[in-house]
């Protein structure tokens, strides 16, 4: 009897489990695709690694190239909504395409989770959006701590995208800090998105003399700045933000960028759950290589955090019941750690400071909450 019971369980299983379909909204070509194609190598080895919710469904990734254009990122996650019919959407890689994405996920009820977008005003009064990353308060604080407690250092030469969200506000939030902790700002330089002669910026740099330079900026600028700095022979430490955690800004800066320090999310040599270091794992058998860009690793959250909340909701598979459920994750251990997101959307987890040497990523420490 109970043989014949459990075989009608499984066939039932079997019979009612359904496809259920996630959007992934990504700059997988343009200038910042390095970033998109990073998280989507992440999200979709999570895929492959837990394809199924645990009642049997499906879980089928439905991805669009927003081609790192707000225009495109905001038609797609329409798209995704209205004609492929997802229950949550990942996306963007940017803050100002994430707003985009928010934008639509707020207006339709369907949940988003941002993979790394970190402007800390980005989720303020949404209630359909969250994301897996830390805020720049967060990684901007800590940094600058670090500076002036670990690395010693009393003066800065700043660099900053004028026309980047995550660049002004980053840059803010560590400026604030610093100076809180008696460090001197000598110079703040703007820049713009794809420029490509910095000159005249290295010019001014050379000329304040300060102990290093902080440049929260994406890192195709940030890539060209240190190799211009270099062959001028400008020779003070250049630091970052997360903008410049990809193999893309050390292929652009070569040697020039070795010795640069920037904030991270994720160490691929320290992974620190069971399923980070299977994920690692996973990801040398299938890429040759253990170095598991961190914007995969949040890819992956993203995507384990998603499932997580369709699981707690399988009596009841709907938009509304997986955002509320994501919203009470607690303590989920993902790729990048152990993880909690509070009902405003913003996750706990640590930042990593990391120092390039001999062209790849080098640990240096972890920062917790």
């Amino acid at each position: 009897m109970k043989k014949i019971l459990l075989s009608t369980a499984l066939l039932s299983c079997f019979v009612f489990a359904k496809d259920v379909k996630v959007g992934v909204v990504l700059p997988l070509t343009g200038p910042v695709a390095a970033y998109g194609q990073d998280v989507l190598a992440g999200v979709e080895l999570a895929n492959k690694i837990m394809p199924k919710a645990k009642n049997g469904d499906t879980i089928n990734l439905v991805v669009l190239d927003s081609k790192g254009d707000k225009v495109e990122t905001s038609t797609a996650a329409l798209r995704l909504v209205s004609k492929d019919k997802v229950v949550a959407i990942i996306g963007e890689a940017t803050t100002p395409n994430t707003m985009q994405v928010i934008s639509v996920a707020e207006d339709k009820k369907v949940p988003m989770i941002a993979p790394v977008a970190s402007g800390d005003k980005l989720l303020d009064n949404k209630k359909y959006s969250s994301r897996v990353c830390f805020m720049d308060s967060f990684q901007g604080q800590k940094f600058a701590d670090y500076a002036i407690d670990t690395l010693k250092y009393k003066t800065v030469a700043m660099v900053v995208d004028q026309a980047n969200v995550y660049s002004l506000g980053l840059a803010k939030v560590f400026e604030t800090q610093f100076k809180k902790r008696g460090g001197k700002v000598l110079k703040k330089l703007m820049i713009s998105s794809n420029d490509k002669d910095f000159k005249a910026i290295i010019s001014q740099l050379q000329s304040v003399k300060s102990d290093f330079v902080y440049m929260p900026i994406y890192h195709p600028e940030a890539a060209l700045i240190t190799k211009q700095a270099r062959a001028l022979g400008f020779n003070t430490p250049f630091s970052a933000g997360d903008g410049v955690n990809n193999k893309t800004f050390i292929e652009l800066g070569g040697e020039a960028v070795n010795d640069f320090i920037f904030t991270d999310s994720f160490d691929y040599n320290n992974p620190s759950t069971a399923l980070g270091k299977s994920f690692v794992d996973r990801y040398e058998k299938e890429k040759k290589t253990r170095e598991v860009p961190a914007f995969a690793a949040m890819g992956a959250d993203a995507y384990f955090v998603t499932v997580n909340a369709i699981n707690n909701c399988a009596a009841s598979l709907t938009s509304e019941c997986i955002n509320n459920e994501i919203h009470k994750t607690t303590k989920l251990e993902v790729v990048g750690g152990v993880i909690s997101i509070d009902k405003s959307g913003n996750a706990k987890r640590p930042v990593i400071i990391k120092e390039i040497k001999n062209g790849k990523q080098s640990y240096k420490a972890t920062v917790n909450p």
